[in-house]
């Protein structure tokens, strides 16, 4: 009888992101890692394609479904509050510099109870879009968060 295979859950709560600028090829495999982040928070990876429907003459069973344009949802990266900043002057640069075409590659690792990569996301040619500053509040316990938000220009997944 042969063996059924059965995989390791995956924790979702084992994670790193790390910041990359693309040399001038574009190619993601030639990049150059400037920063990472201890983030607590991840959400947004997500696509949605919207299907193109078409309507044929003389099919009565329904409209054709054929793919359509792929758009991709903000990232949002939230994390305790540290001192260095690198992210802020990302978003500075893109902001009051004018260089607005300066884009990084993020890159999510989903880690394994050793700390191995079991699932990586790119997001391709990523630009913050906002970036929040923590509530100061006196009275309060919980932990400073600060929020970074990505628009990006595409997503890949691959599996280690």
């Amino acid at each position: 009888m042969a063996k059924e295979y059965a995989p390791d859950p995956l924790h979702v709560f084992r994670f790193e992101i790390e910041f990359s600028e693309t040399t001038l090829g574009g190619d993601v495999g030639s990049s150059v890692a400037l920063c990472k982040g201890a983030f607590s928070e991840c959400t947004g990876l997500e696509a949605t394609m919207e299907p193109k429907v078409i309507k044929e003459g003389g099919r009565n069973f329904g409209p054709a479904q054929r793919a359509g344009q792929v758009t991709f949802a903000t990232v949002i990266l939230k994390r305790g509050i540290t001192k260095a900043r690198h992210l802020w002057q990302w978003f500075e640069l893109v902001n009051k510099s004018g260089a607005y075409a300066y884009r990084l590659n993020v890159t999510i690792r989903l880690l394994d109870g050793s700390g191995a990569p079991q699932l990586t996301w790119t997001l391709l040619n990523a630009l913050p879009v906002k970036f929040k500053s923590p509530d100061l509040n006196a009275t309060a316990g919980e932990v400073g968060i600060e929020e970074l938000h990505l628009a990006h220009e595409g997503l890949t997944l691959e599996r280690q």
